[in-house]
């Protein structure tokens, strides 16, 4: 099922319709999506790591959790396929998708709702996934009485609310939080906070970077010497992640931040991690609103908090991300995620058989 989660569109798959073994899996996969290939024409990918995307989900095996999900980073150009990282936005298709395809009790005609847990296989983490019910079926739309419709900046229209609630996600990939143990460290004279909650992401001013912070995507994949500053931070700071060599991985991602332009808290420009995000990843977006609550951050410092320090609204190139987060800082500096929330839409584009190429 090609599936539009978020503002990232990918290909769900039933975890029992795949190869067990990883590599036959994965190369079976980069044929359906076309990988490699500039443009995927030979397959369902889009060209674009926003739409090279795929994930599986199954009936999960462990107590009080519901389906396991695993989410899957094709390259475009390059013939990879990485597991290192999760996918907010797909997340937000995982629910629908598994009660379109058995994975989920049938749902009584009254529904309105249907919350789900969710185990994220690739951080071993739990979100609790709640989507619109009409009629037995996912509600899309968001056309019952009883349901949200809501916008979300990056994608046309309404659709049916779909709340994502993440449970220990801090420290997934790297381990901890903060993987350094620092709020703040410096990468080739340019001071960052490496953080991972439920996303590994290298926050840094834009101005550090020697730019506004405000510029249109195309114009900063553009700037060579940017890309090569950032580049040589990003593989300085797998190992301090504990991502080891990530060279060609895709993350840690990169996220310049500058003071807000409209109604929100902070301007952002993320590279996910080699081409510039029309928008904000959903963990990533986390990362970044969690990174801006640790006094002493590059986004601290810039952030524009007001009175609701637990509401983050993220501007990006194509609008805004509005989080919910909550940290208590307790003893001795010791941090802690107590929630971390936002809302996304999904739709089911496109039901059928796909035909890798041999």
């Amino acid at each position: 099922m090609l599936m539009r989660g978020g503002t990232s569109k990918g290909s769900y798959f039933v975890a029992d319709d795949l190869p067990d073994d990883p590599a036959a899996r994965d190369d079976l996969l980069m044929r359906v999506m076309g990988t490699p290939d500039a443009r995927q024409i030979d397959g369902l990918g889009g060209a674009h790591p926003l739409t090279s995307k795929v994930a599986i989900v199954g009936r999960s095996a462990r107590r009080g959790v519901d389906l396991d999900y695993l989410f899957l980073q094709l390259g475009v150009e390059r013939p990879t396929v990485s597991d290192r990282q999760n996918c907010g936005n797909l997340l937000a298709g995982v629910g629908p998708f598994a009660l379109e395809r058995g994975l989920l009790d049938p749902m009584p005609g009254d529904a309105y709702a249907a919350s789900v847990r969710v185990h994220m296989v690739n951080t071993d983490s739990v979100a609790v996934a709640t989507f619109p019910i009409l009629d037995g079926a996912p509600d899309y739309a968001g056309l019952g009485d009883l349901a949200e419709r809501t916008s979300i900046d990056g994608v046309p229209g309404t659709a049916g609310a779909i709340t994502l609630d993440f449970e220990d996600v801090a420290g997934g990939s790297c381990g901890a939080l903060l993987p350094t143990g620092r709020v703040l460290d410096v990468i080739d004279d340019v001071e960052v906070t490496m953080i991972d909650t439920g996303m590994p992401v290298v926050v840094m001013r834009a101005a550090d970077l020697g730019v506004v912070g405000d510029e249109a995507p195309a114009e900063l994949e553009a700037d060579d010497d940017l890309r090569r500053r950032l580049e040589s931070i990003r593989l300085q700071a797998g190992p301090l992640m504990n991502l080891g060599d990530v060279t060609d991985a895709s993350v840690p991602k990169l996220c310049l931040v500058s003071p807000p332009k409209g109604a929100g808290q902070l301007t952002t420009r993320t590279f996910i991690p080699h081409r510039c995000h029309e928008a904000i990843g959903v963990l990533g977006a986390v990362s970044v609103a969690t990174a801006a609550l640790l006094p002493g951050s590059p986004a601290a410092d810039i952030a524009d908090l007001g009175d609701d320090a637990t509401r983050l609204v993220l501007e990006h190139p194509t609008g805004s991300f509005t989080t919910s987060i909550a940290v208590e800082v307790g003893e001795h500096g010791a941090i802690e995620v107590r929630r971390a929330g936002i809302v996304r839409t999904a739709r089911k584009l496109m039901d059928g058989t796909a035909f890798p190429r041999r």
